[in-house]
């Protein structure tokens, strides 16, 4: 490599791809070679040595496939993302069902773009996720928009009171009925009471239940 495009490489953003198709891989390292801003430092057809390679080649980006042998795209993503979190790290993927979705995020995607994604709106959406964007494709944009706002119905349409809510993060705790009424200075009827109001909101029948559904619902977050 001559000196000015030493510098050219220096200069651009560098990438990894995880992606085991052999002609999509090659056709990737193509698309972001000279002129678009880009340098792949490697291309690799699994993750299972991911966390060696990203130290090595110290990569600014990760393009990362899904569905690949051995650990996979998402395990890929939590082993890059829990050592390295500073590599931004972008889906690409056929894969636009809920779970794929939720998982990859979860796992630290930063980006999640389907694999129809037009060459152009790829670059671009690379170089978003460089600033420091989240580039998401439309569809996949709209499911995770559908979840938030099924989350926000599913746990407003409870209609938990304060009193209730405080009374039920008291029992999320592993606190008895004894212990939440000193906790509330109201007497342990008013607790059952409540307790009683409040298993009747969530639809469900015991105690148990009305932990596990507002852990679920996120009604009562434990820090």
């Amino acid at each position: 490599m001559t000196g000015a495009l030493l510098i050219l490489a220096t200069m651009a953003t560098t990438i990894l791809i995880y992606e085991d198709n052999t002609r999509l891989r090659q056709s990737l390292e193509l698309l972001l070679g000279e002129g678009s801003g880009f340098h792949v430092s490697g291309t690799f057809p699994d993750c299972d040595n991911a966390e060696e390679q990203v130290a090595r080649l110290e990569p600014d980006l990760v393009v990362m496939d899904i569905d690949m042998p051995g650990i996979g795209g998402i395990e890929g993503v939590r082993i890059i993302k829990s050592n390295f979190p500073d590599v931004k790290v972008i889906m690409h993927t056929v894969f636009d069902d809920d779970s794929r979705i939720f998982e990859s995020i979860c796992a630290g995607a930063d980006g999640y773009l389907l694999k129809n994604t037009s060459p152009v709106k790829f670059i671009q959406s690379l170089h978003e996720l460089a600033d420091g964007g989240a580039p998401m494709s439309p569809f996949i944009a709209q499911k995770v928009f559908q979840h938030f706002r099924q989350q926000n119905k599913t746990t407003d349409s409870f209609n938990l009171t304060g009193r209730e809510k405080e009374i039920l993060e008291h029992l999320v705790k592993g606190n008895s009925y004894k212990m939440i009424a000193d906790k509330c200075s109201v007497s342990v009827d008013t607790v059952k009471k409540h307790l009683q109001n409040i298993y009747h909101k969530l639809h469900v029948s015991c105690g148990t239940e009305a932990v596990a559904k507002a852990l679920q619902h996120k009604i009562i977050r434990l820090d």
